[in-house]
C-alpha cells in the first residue's frame, strides 16, 4: 500500500514513516519546508518527499502511484481546515487517518503487544530508555519514538517480535486511541490548554488512558494528582525513593527517575532481574535534544513546560554549578501565555538569560504575540537583572561563543524543526 505522510518531517510523522517503510509500505510525503529530519529520512530510503504542500504536488504523486492512505498530524486541520492536501483526499475518496489512527490500526493488524509511555514530560526519554533496554537484551521489538536516538532509528519494525514500544502523546487525546498491555506514566502536569481547557479535563484523560491499560506503573505524586490508588494492575512508585539516585548513575534527577521507572517495569512485567536492568540503563547514551551536547559546553534541550525546564536546569547545575547561561525559545506563543506566571521565576538562579522569539505553530490568533521583550518584562526582578532580548544573528553567536570559551555551560531551551533555535545552533556551531 502507498501511504502518504503530510508533514513528514514532524516529530511524530517521521518516526511512523520509518516504521511503515520497514514494514513494507510504499512511503512518500510532503513538508512545508526543508529540515535536517527530511535529510535523515532520505538517507534511510524515503526519497519521495517534496517541499511545499499544494494540490498540484499531491496530484502528481497520486497520478504516478495512487495513494492508499493519507496520514496527517492532529494539528493540520486545526491550523488549516481547508488544507489543500486534506481537500484533495476528500475529493478523491482517499482514506485520511491521524497518526494515532494509523498506528492503532497497524498494531491491531499485526497483533502486537503494546507498551505505551505517556506523560506531560519525560515520555520521549523514557520511551528511548525502554528501546535501549530491549535492544541490549536482544528482545525482538518494534517502536515509535518522537525523538532521534543515536543507537537506533526513531521508528523501527521487527516482523519477528510482538513487542511494540510507543511514545503515547496526550495532545488531541491521541493516546486514547490505544489499549496498552503495559502503560508507563513518566510525569503529569497540566498542558495543552487548547485541547484541555481545565486541569480536571487533562487529568481525566490520563485516568481514562490508565483505565484502558491492562497494567500500569506511575509515580506516587502523579497518581495523587489523579486521585488514583494502587491496585492489582496499577503499581505506584515513590519518586522520592533514595534508592533511585543511589542505583541510577545517569546525570540529572529526571533521567534517573525515568530510568528507574523503566527498570521497575522490566522487573515486574518482563521478569528481568532488577540489577541487570539497572546496569543496562546506566549505560543509556542519551537522546537527541534532551540535554544534548552540540559542542563542548553548548547544549540543546527540548524542555518547554515549567517542570521540564526545571529538570533541564537541575541537570545543568549538577554539571556546572552556578555557571549556567540559558538561551530560551518558547515553544508556541499560546503556551507562553499559559505558563507566564511560572516563567517569572524559572531563571532566577542562572548567570545570564537570552530570550529569542518563540517558535510558532497552531497558535490562538486572539492572543497577543509575545515578543522577547514582552517575555522579559514578565520576569521577576531577580531574573531581569541578568536577562536580555536577542535574535538569531552574529551577535548572539558571538555571545554564546564567549560564554563557552569562558567555561560557562550554555543551555539552549529550544523547539525543533526548521527555523528553530535548535536548527540554528546546529548550523552555526555543529
Amino acid at each position: 500500500m502507498h501511504v502518504y505522510f503530510s508533514g513528514i518531517g514532524g516529530s511524530g510523522a517521521n518516526s511512523i514513516a520509518l516504521l511503515a517503510k520497514q514494514a513494507g509500505y510504499e512511503v512518500s510525503g510532503s513538508d512545508a519546508q526543508p529540515s535536517t529530519t527530511i535529510d535523515y529520512l532520505k538517507k534511510r530510503g524515503i526519497t519521495d518527499i517534496h517541499i511545499g504542500q499544494t494540490t498540484e504536488a499531491i496530484t502528481e504523486v497520486h497520478r504516478n502511484k495512487p495513494i492508499g492512505q493519507f496520514v496527517y498530524t492532529s494539528a493540520l486541520p486545526m491550523t488549516d481546515p481547508n488544507h489543500p492536501e486534506l481537500m484533495f483526499c476528500k475529493q478523491n475518496n482517499i482514506p485520511a487517518l491521524k497518526h494515532d489512527e494509523f498506528l492503532a490500526s497497524f498494531i491491531s493488524s499485526k497483533n502486537l503487544m503494546l507498551v505505551a509511555i505517556a506523560g506531560t514530560h519525560g515520555k520521549s526519554t523514557t520511551t528511548a530508555m525502554t528501546v535501549w533496554l530491549a535492544t541490549q537484551l536482544g528482545i525482538k521489538a518494534s517502536w515509535v519514538v518522537g525523538a532521534k536516538m543515536a543507537f537506533a532509528d526513531s521508528g523501527h519494525f521487527n516482523p519477528e517480535g510482538r513487542l511494540f514500544i510507543y511514545e503515547a502523546d496526550e495532545f488531541d487525546k491521541k493516546f486514547l486511541s490505544f489499549r496498552p498491555h503495559t502503560a508507563l506514566i513518566a510525569g503529569v502536569d497540566w498542558d495543552h490548554p487548547d485541547i484541555y481547557p481545565s486541569r480536571e479535563k487533562y487529568y481525566q484523560a490520563f485516568k481514562d488512558f490508565l483505565g484502558q491499560s491492562e497494567k500500569a506503573l506511575a509515580w506516587k505524586s502523579d497518581l495523587n494528582k489523579l486521585g488514583l490508588r494502587p491496585s492489582d494492575n496499577l503499581v505506584i512508585l515513590d519518586d522520592k525513593n533514595p534508592q533511585i539516585s543511589k542505583n541510577m548513575k545517569l546525570a540529572g534527577l529526571v533521567n534517573r527517575q525515568d530510568a528507574w521507572l523503566v527498570a521497575q517495569a522490566a522487573n515486574k512485567y518482563m521478569e528481568i532481574p532488577l540489577d541487570k536492568a539497572i546496569n543496562i540503563l546506566n549505560g543509556f547514551p542519551g537522546l537527541s535534544r534532551r540535554f544534548e551536547e552540540i559542542v563542548p559546553n553548548l547544549y540543546t534541550d527540548y524542555a518547554h513546560t515549567p517542570p521540564k525546564i526545571r529538570g533541564a536546569l537541575q541537570m545543568a547545575h549538577e554539571a556546572a554549578g552556578q555557571d549556567i547561561v540559558v538561551v530560551y525559545e518558547g515553544l508556541h506563543n499560546t503556551r507562553q501565555h499559559f505558563i507566564k506566571d511560572e516563567l517569572a521565576n524559572l531563571f532566577d538562579d542562572v548567570k545570564q538569560l537570552y530570550i529569542v522569539p518563540s517558535y510558532l505553530a497552531r497558535e490562538d490568533e486572539n492572543l497577543k504575540l509575545l515578543s522577547p521583550t514582552d517575555l522579559l518584562n514578565m520576569l521577576s526582578i531577580k531574573s531581569k537583572d541578568h536577562a536580555e532580548a536577542a535574535k538569531f544573528d552574529d551577535n548572539l553567536k558571538q555571545l554564546i561563543q564567549k560564554h563557552i570559551s569562558s567555561g560557562d555551560l550554555v543551555l539552549c531551551l529550544s523547539a525543533g524543526g526548521a527555523s528553530s533555535l535548535d536548527e540554528w545552533l546546529r548550523k552555526e556551531f555543529a
